[in-house]
């Protein structure tokens, strides 16, 4: 057993705790990362506010994948509640 097969092995059960974590706190998630894109977006004048968009907007898609992991939770795809 490599290696990659041991870290696989141990992070699995990790994988559905943190699914679970991001299905009870998917608002809380979403709101930080609204706040943090609007800090950053600020600091840089709106120099980069479409790239700052486009990667909060994955950060949500990949939230709502987690959340949705076990078909129990509705996932964002738009970003607006």
């Amino acid at each position: 057993m490599g290696l990659l097969d041991n870290l696989k092995a141990k992070l699995g059960p990790l994988k559905g705790k943190v699914g679970d974590l991001a299905q009870q706190h998917e608002g809380k998630i979403e709101h930080g990362l609204e706040k943090a894109a609007q800090v950053v977006d600020s600091k840089t004048k709106g120099k980069y506010s479409s790239q700052i968009r486009t990667g909060t907007g994955k950060a949500k898609d990949a939230l709502g994948r987690l959340a949705e992991k076990d078909g129990k939770g509705g996932g964002t795809s738009s970003g607006t509640p």
